[in-house]
């Protein structure tokens, strides 16, 4: 049975800043578990894999079994279910104190609240090719978890017989050649139905010449494809001097940090031997003989299925260009000699990269392509580096009812950040006190108290002290919104009694905080002692600062995702912003005060600025309209701003958005006028801090109505569909939205719309 280990590194190839506070993976022990509750998780299983069609997201069920047993918490108060009656006093208190409890049974003993943060399908089977290729598949993998990556690749196979790039997604190239070579590495033979039919619809599609570019790569790579197929990846960009328009300083960080393995990757022409398999597949997946594959023509080829971001003109141009006279010349003596220096300064930046990240790199992207960079420079399963690689891959891995996965990392420190915020909305703090302090206590213990080693401008990166990562402090990698939602939590917690929340935190690191916040804000003039570039528009970008040319937008060599290529701000990095910078005004008054309102009010601007004619936002990081609605309207809100428009509602009360609104860009309605609940908790959230209440407060009530009868017996809520996005076009599944977010609004709904009517 699987069982999941919290906060736990021992071995020799592993270290930690913090004793792996935050560290969650799972473990196979045939031990475990009573045969109740080994059946139990087979009929979780059986039941996702019959429904897989409705509902593509898991519901981190295995987890949250497992911490329920250990956590003992006590689920067994009745539900509420509301006829046509008013919503109550006592009926939401009743849903929001189950909600809580159950929070609370699936916190884990480190503080943070584990959960699935996955979604995308080209996540997990590049790792699968690299372990096979350097011959560490069954070093790496048991057969458990073959079994289990096999069912989440089966479950989330289209009825057309492909893949998608996300698991809610149409067919795509890249989704099903990935899965496919994934299938045929874990053991499954060419004629089983699964298979046979995902060979059908790359056939069908053209072969895997069709591929996009980051497949094409993987493929070179993996000796599938050639890399005379493939569009320049010029190593020699990282010489650039800083001067000019396009620098690896003024890209967004990952597009730098997965095109930096790329380019060592292509400027070594590095390839993986090639096997009995591999043969096969080059036989399965291509249309015609594999020697016979013009590859010229190849390398302009991409299904029209990926194809998102279509190239401009100057980038083909430019490709064409690259392709056809630099790259003849670059390869060739003397000026291969340049090409050797650069591959040599991208290795050493990865191997920096690798020691800063504690081997986790920025995500599971990078982390693939990173092991391959290492084992080309060094076809070696025993040299340190690569074996602090395979230490922690078990970070990466997720287990669910609908099987395993690699995982983007782990959004620990966001969804607790988000978490305590909903247990503090609820008005319950004396009840679950000991559940804040944990939270508190990992939260704390999470921020990050020093930059990036050695002379961390050299490698493009921005500075990290003060900041909080997207999940646990050894990732390293400084995150905006997360800083201010974690900076929130402190100076929230910092208003209750230590003996009933914890410690307070040192006045010193909240300032490292909000010092980090600002270095991420855009001015209107770049001061002439700034190192880094500014924009104009006083938005707060995510990971380093925007400021770069728009332009270069056009250069985006991808074209699966739209806004890689330089750093951007984000509506809702800004509001989060703006909404905790108020809060640390109003306890530290005195501290950097005409910045702090300097920011407050640029801020406040941009997210009027961005706002649509028709009175949205477009969300960045979440689906899509409804959540940066919430977020702007919370931090216009708290600057004392007001605004309404609920026009989107349902008739039950609920709000439901596809995830097509992201790439569409347009607001788009689940089909069969459904509606999600953690959309519905985003737009209740969002009407209430707009003022709802004083207006007209009867949508308030439909939509708080319809959470309480949706809430289960155990005080969760049901898995619905994906909420997460980013770049556009990529899907992310927050398992955890569903039991925050609700929560989060009934506590909004009962302390601020219903405790005012009592009064009355």
């Amino acid at each position: 049975m699987w069982k999941l280990k919290v906060a736990e590194g021992h071995g020799p190839w592993r270290y930690s800043l913090n004793n792996f506070v935050g560290r969650q993976i799972w473990e196979f022990d045939p031990e475990a578990g009573t045969p109740e509750e080994r059946e139990e998780v087979r009929k979780v299983q059986e039941n996702f894999t019959t429904n897989r069609f409705r509902y593509k997201p898991n519901g981190d069920l295995l987890m949250r079994m497992q911490l329920i047993k250990e956590n003992q918490i006590d689920l067994s108060i009745p539900p509420v279910r509301l006829g046509e009656n008013e919503v109550t006093w006592e009926a939401v208190t009743t849903a929001v104190r189950k909600s809580v409890r159950l929070n609370t049974a699936i916190q884990a003993k480190d503080g943070h609240w584990p959960t699935e943060n996955a979604g995308p399908l080209f996540f997990t089977p590049p790792l699968i090719m690299v372990l096979y290729f350097t011959g560490t598949l069954n070093i790496a993998l048991t057969p458990e978890h073959k079994v289990e990556l096999l069912r989440y690749i089966t479950n989330h196979q289209n009825e057309d017989g492909g893949w998608g790039f996300h698991i809610e997604g149409h067919s795509t190239m890249l989704g099903t050649t990935l899965s496919y070579i994934s299938m045929r590495i874990l053991g499954v033979g060419p004629d089983d139905k699964a298979v046979a039919a995902g060979r059908k619809w790359i056939l069908d599609c053209g072969g895997a010449t069709y591929s996009p570019s980051w497949g094409k790569c993987f493929f070179s790579v993996f000796g599938l494809y050639e890399w005379s197929g493939c569009n320049p990846l010029p190593p020699e960009f990282w010489f650039f001097p800083s001067f000019l328009p396009m620098h690896p300083d003024k890209m967004w960080c990952y597009c730098r940090t997965i095109y930096m393995p790329m380019s060592y990757l292509y400027g070594t022409r590095f390839q993986a031997p090639i096997t009995d398999l591999v043969q096969q597949l080059k036989e399965e997946m291509h249309t015609e003989p594999y020697h016979e594959i013009h590859w010229a023509k190849a390398r302009l080829l991409c299904a029209k299925e990926d194809y998102y971001y279509p190239h401009s003109l100057i980038q083909d141009v430019l490709w064409g260009g690259l392709y056809h006279f630099g790259e003849p010349i670059l390869r060739h003596w003397p000026v291969s000699k340049i090409r050797e220096r650069a591959v040599k300064k991208a290795i050493d930046i990865i191997h920096w990269e690798d020691e800063n990240s504690r081997y986790i790199t920025q995500g599971c992207v990078e982390k693939a392509f990173h092991m391959m960079a290492v084992w080309a420079e060094n076809p070696d399963s025993n040299s340190n580096a690569f074996k602090h690689h395979l230490a922690r891959i078990p970070d990466y891995l997720w287990m669910a009812e609908d099987g395993m996965k690699v995982q983007s990392f782990g959004s620990q420190l966001w969804d607790t950040s988000l978490c305590i915020q909903a247990i503090l909305e609820s008005g319950m703090v004396e009840e679950y006190g000991t559940t804040l302090k944990k939270g508190h206590d990992y939260v704390k213990l999470s921020q990050c108290q020093e930059n990036p080693s050695g002379d961390y401008r050299s490698r493009y990166r921005h500075f990290s002290k003060g900041a909080w990562t997207f999940s646990d402090r050894d990732h390293g990698w400084q995150v905006s919104d997360c800083t201010s939602e974690a900076l929130r939590v402190l100076l929230l917690l910092s208003q209750f009694p230590e003996e009933l929340v914890g410690e307070k935190a040192e006045p010193q690191r909240l300032f490292d905080a909000v010092n980090f916040l600002f270095s991420l804000q855009s001015q209107t003039m770049a001061p002439f002692f700034c190192n880094f570039p500014m924009g104009k528009s006083g938005g707060v970008a995510v990971w380093e600062p925007a400021g770069a040319e728009e332009w270069l937008e056009k250069l985006n060599p991808s074209e699966l995702f739209a806004n890689i290529v330089t750093e951007h701000e984000y509506v809702e990095c800004t509001s989060s912003a703006i909404q905790t910078l108020l809060l640390f005004k109003k306890l530290y008054p005195n501290h950097r005060r005409k910045e702090v309102d300097n920011f407050i009010e640029k801020a406040t601007r941009y997210v009027e600025n961005v706002q649509r004619s028709d009175g949205s936002w477009y969300g960045g990081w979440g689906v899509c309209f409804t959540y940066a609605a919430w977020f702007a309207l919370s931090g216009l809100a708290a600057v004392g701003k007001t605004y309404s428009n609920s026009k989107t509602q349902k008739a039950n009360g609920g709000w439901g958005e596809s995830y097509l609104s992201c790439p569409d860009m347009v607001y788009v309605h689940l089909d069969g006028d459904r509606t999600n609940l953690v959309q519905t908790a985003w737009c209740l959230m969002g009407l209430i801090e707009a003022g709802q209440v004083e207006r007209d407060p009867t949508p308030l009530h439909k939509a708080a109505k319809l959470l309480i009868n949706s809430q289960l017996d155990n005080g969760d809520f049901p898995q619905e569909e994906i909420t997460g996005v980013y770049m556009n076009n990529c899907m992310l599944h927050y398992a955890s939205y569903r039991n925050i977010f609700p929560t989060w609004a009934l506590g909004m709904y009962r302390r601020r719309v219903l405790k005012p009517l009592q009064k009355l």
